[in-house]
């Protein structure tokens, strides 16, 4: 019994002498070889990330500096086409003094909504319709 307590108490220092005394044989072989693959492994990973950081900076940029400065003016030009468009409305006739020529306004059938003579899309503003004066 006690040879076999000796033995079992031996063995885990065997092992890690055997293994100590492999190792660096195997090891050295081994972390020569992973080591190139891990390098250039990490170095493109590091470019990759580099690559990106400079892609969504400019984009970034792009972003700030070119698309709301666009969206500003866009805006002030849509604005001041539609205050020309209603001035220049303002200079009409009345809806209800102007030719209403007969391709205007054509109605085979009625509308299955309100006075069935009016579109879906009708403004009250703009358009006007009276059945009864076509030239």
């Amino acid at each position: 019994m006690l040879h076999q307590r000796q033995i079992l108490r031996a063995t885990p220092r065997l092992a890690a002498q055997l293994r100590a005394a492999n190792t660096p044989v195997f090891r050295s072989a081994m972390q020569r070889r992973l080591a190139s693959t891990e390098n250039a492994f990490i170095k493109e990973r590091q470019a990759v990330k580099e690559h990106a950081s400079a892609t969504t900076e400019l984009w970034r940029k792009i972003s700030i500096y070119g698309v709301v400065p666009c969206l500003i003016l866009a805006g002030v030009n849509a604005y001041t086409l539609w205050n020309q468009h209603w001035e220049h409305w303002s200079h009409m006739p009345p809806l209800e003094e102007r030719v209403e020529y007969p391709y205007q306004n054509i109605r085979t059938k009625n509308y299955p909504w309100g006075d069935g003579d009016k579109t879906l899309f009708w403004n009250t503003s703009v358009n006007y319709h009276n059945k009864d004066k076509t030239t």
